[in-house]
């Protein structure tokens, strides 16, 4: 059977809550790094639902013994934030993987730097891409084609992105389509100039606060 690409829209109040001020202009820097927090830390929720490896142990508590669960120490994940804009996401989805390794892989109009991520992801490990926003998808797809060379794809490998343009996701389905990406909003079209519509701005330099340099 063909796989798909899966993509997950969280039906949560809070999700729409932040994700409406990071798409109003007038929201100030420290409330939109703050929204993009917020969103980075209850995808991640979401995206881990189903996914984070749990060990069962017996238990003795005060009054008796019960049967529980815990985060199994001996499954790895490694989070990877695409900088600039990604460390926002990053920011909130860290109180939720305090424990996780990190990588990063920097986004510019040079192309990708990779030179933090490790030669080699162990077989065992689950690794979770933070990506601020897909508008054009050939850098995620550059980077997707790497982590498939290092043998991470499939059910290994979860994406959490801001919103996404819908005509990235029929080019990112097309080349990855093993992948599952957790998300605020799928918006409908990009402009003439790639910017995704209706969006969130550029998120590099409302996170900043000011215009950076390439």
């Amino acid at each position: 059977m063909a796989m798909a690409l899966r993509v997950v829209v969280p039906p949560h109040p809070l999700l729409n809550h932040w994700l409406t001020v990071l798409r109003d202009p007038q929201t100030p820097t420290p409330l939109y790094g703050s929204a993009m927090a917020e969103l980075g830390r209850w995808l991640s929720y979401e995206a881990l639902r189903d996914w984070l490896p749990l060990r069962q142990l017996s238990l003795e508590t005060p009054h008796g013994l019960v049967e529980a669960q815990v985060v199994d120490p001996a499954i790895p994940l490694l989070a990877i934030t695409a900088l600039p804009g990604g460390v926002g996401l990053w920011q909130g989805a860290q109180a939720v993987l305090p424990s996780a390794l990190q990588g990063h892989v920097s986004v510019s109009s040079r192309g990708l730097d990779w030179s933090s991520l490790p030669d080699e992801i162990p077989r065992t490990c689950g690794v979770l891409l933070f990506w601020s926003a897909l508008g054009d998808p050939e850098p995620l797809l550059q980077m997707l084609d790497r982590l498939a060379d290092l043998g991470v794809s499939g059910q290994r490998l979860r994406l959490i992105t801001a919103v996404v343009a819908a005509p990235a996701l029929h080019e990112i389905g097309q080349r990855h389509e093993a992948l599952t990406l957790y998300t605020a909003a799928i918006d409908p079209d990009l402009d003439e100039q790639g910017q995704i519509r209706p969006g969130i701005g550029q998120v590099a330099t409302r996170l900043l606060g000011f215009e950076q340099g390439n």
